[in-house]
């Protein structure tokens, strides 16, 4: 599954044609899909372009989106960095009237287990996000609902090639007791070598200006589309360089 994150926590200083608004995030949803990917990761903006919860700025993006590309899952983001005291996340998610298909929760976070609570309590599917370089692996598999979220979403957090494909493979070894699918992503310098690890152990993954702005040859991404091009390259190479089966003797 290749998931597409369309904008992430940047603002336009990093990325002039980062989509911001609910009909930019549409339009890039919409050529996300056309170019392969299956699923929507989002952050709602509010009217000077920072990150929210709010309940009108979520409807807004998630039901500009939905509309774009019926039938496509798309989620959000609850950081605390959008609203950073944990009740406040909470109530606003169980005051949300338009629905997210999911959401993701970072569990090395204060409050994720209710804010967790209350996305499942709606019948949002949680996006269980664990951090490398955290206790968040620690605190989501203690937790009794880990059994109940749709993925996890393995973030590494390193920026090095050579030190996140590292920790990358160390999270997996520590998230093996999970339940749920795990979506391996990196960020940035780090983003397309965790992209190919992915890849070739057959994981999720996900790729979009939230997570990279250049493409494998360094060069800038005009955007989304471009970047899920890359990356269903990316995956189809990985996977015909891994092993199948024995050959079919009638073919």
């Amino acid at each position: 599954m290749l998931q597409v994150c369309l904008n992430g926590a940047r603002g336009r200083d990093e990325c002039p044609h980062l989509p911001v608004t609910p009909a930019e995030l549409a339009t890039a949803a919409r050529q996300a899909v056309d170019a392969g990917a299956v699923d929507i990761h989002l952050h709602p903006k509010d009217r000077h372009g920072q990150d929210t919860l709010d309940g009108s700025a979520v409807a807004a993006a998630v039901g500009a989106v939905r509309a774009a590309v019926p039938g496509v899952p798309v989620g959000v983001t609850t950081g605390a960095w959008a609203t950073a005291d944990p009740g406040t996340r909470a109530a606003q998610v169980r005051a949300w009237t338009l629905l997210p298909d999911h959401a993701s929760v970072n569990f090395h976070e204060d409050g994720a287990v209710d804010v967790a609570t209350a996305l499942l309590d709606r019948g949002v599917g949680v996006e269980a996000g664990v951090w490398s370089g955290t206790s968040g692996a620690r605190r989501f598999l203690a937790w009794s609902g880990a059994h109940r979220v749709l993925r996890v979403l393995a973030e590494i957090t390193e920026s090095a090639p050579h030190d996140a494909v590292r920790a990358a493979a160390g999270l997996l070894d520590e998230l093996a007791p999970a339940a749920a699918p795990v979506l391996l992503h990196g960020e940035d310098a780090a983003a397309w070598p965790v992209l190919r690890l992915a890849a070739a152990r057959g994981l999720d993954t996900r790729i979009g200006l939230e997570d990279a702005l250049l493409l494998p040859d360094g060069t800038p991404a005009p955007g989304n589309a471009a970047l899920v091009r890359a990356a269903r390259e990316v995956i189809a190479g990985a996977g015909s360089r891994r092993p199948h089966g024995p050959a079919d003797p009638s073919g």
